[in-house]
């Protein structure tokens, strides 16, 4: 279709700039996409979590030292328990004591048996049977007030190993729960510590994974004007060629499309968040409960 007169040379301005649009390449790298650095906030995160690695192991070791004296002190209650335990907290001296007892005792009744015989000589009745009546009657008081004695020495020293042992029991019962307790503090205080490192990892990790957001928003919206800046020419001829057709009355030509543009913003948060959230699940510590 031949041009009216009057847009002779406005095409052949156009045809100018578009030839000398249309030959030059696009310099993409001023548009090329970038990635915005690590924040700060998440390098301190990073190097918390990496130096929390491990970080139970002591509180564990200490957790395994008191579960095995508490195993010990478990194992050794059974020699505290039946009818001969009592028999390793009796005195060593126990038989000394029976023995020096009974020899006192022996001495005052031989001194008593002597006075008999003084007051049958002093009544004319030594070697009589009254005399021997009353020696023999004195002597079976002996032998059984003898027995008695040593009976209750027996008994006492009984009791006495009978209470220390189940003394010992308690005692030991006692230090295997405190030191089963003691493992359960350090089980506990590991997994505060974990929890309470965490928790601090996953603050900052987000807040650091704000910042990297919103400095990627950034970055994505300078690339998008620099991209949007170059491909500006080929808008602009585009409607200065449709403008043209629309006054010869011919048919517009389709139209240029520029590049979508996304939400920098958007885009950018939605990505940093999760990976944001993902040190919030760092030292998540499993929870350990132990009997006492």
């Amino acid at each position: 279709m031949a041009l009216p007169g009057y847009l002779e040379d406005t095409s052949k301005d156009l045809a100018k700039q578009m030839t000398a649009t249309y030959s030059a390449p696009i310099d993409t790298s001023k548009f090329a996409p970038s990635i915005a650095g690590m924040d700060p906030l998440q390098t301190q995160a990073i190097g918390m979590a990496t130096q929390g690695v491990g970080s139970y192991q002591p509180f564990l070791t200490a957790a395994q030292t008191a579960m095995g004296q508490a195993g010990t002190a478990a194992g050794g209650l059974g020699a505290l328990t039946g009818p001969t335990a009592y028999q390793q907290f009796q005195s060593p001296y126990q038989q000394d004591v029976i023995d020096e007892t009974l020899r006192q005792y022996d001495l005052s009744r031989t001194q008593g048996q002597q006075s008999i015989k003084d007051a049958a000589v002093g009544s004319g009745n030594f070697g009589g049977g009254r005399e021997g009546a009353m020696l023999g009657q004195y002597n079976a008081d002996t032998l059984a007030n003898r027995a008695g004695i040593r009976s209750g020495l027996l008994q006492q020293g009984f009791g006495q190993a009978q209470n220390a042992a189940q003394q010992a029991f308690k005692n030991q019962q006692a230090m295997q729960q405190a030191y089963t307790g003691l493992a359960g503090q350090q089980m506990g205080l590991s997994n505060f510590q974990r929890a309470g490192m965490g928790q601090d990892i996953g603050a900052l990790g987000q807040m650091g994974a704000m910042r990297q957001g919103q400095e990627q928003a950034k970055l994505n919206a300078a690339q998008q004007a620099a991209q949007t800046a170059a491909y500006e020419p080929y808008g602009r001829l585009n409607q200065y060629a449709s403008g043209i057709t629309g006054l010869a009355g011919g048919m517009g030509a389709a139209q240029f499309q520029q590049p979508g543009a996304a939400d920098p913003w958007g885009s950018a948060l939605s990505t940093a968040m999760g990976l944001g959230g993902l040190y919030g699940q760092m030292f998540n510590p499993m929870q350990f409960k132990l009997g006492t």
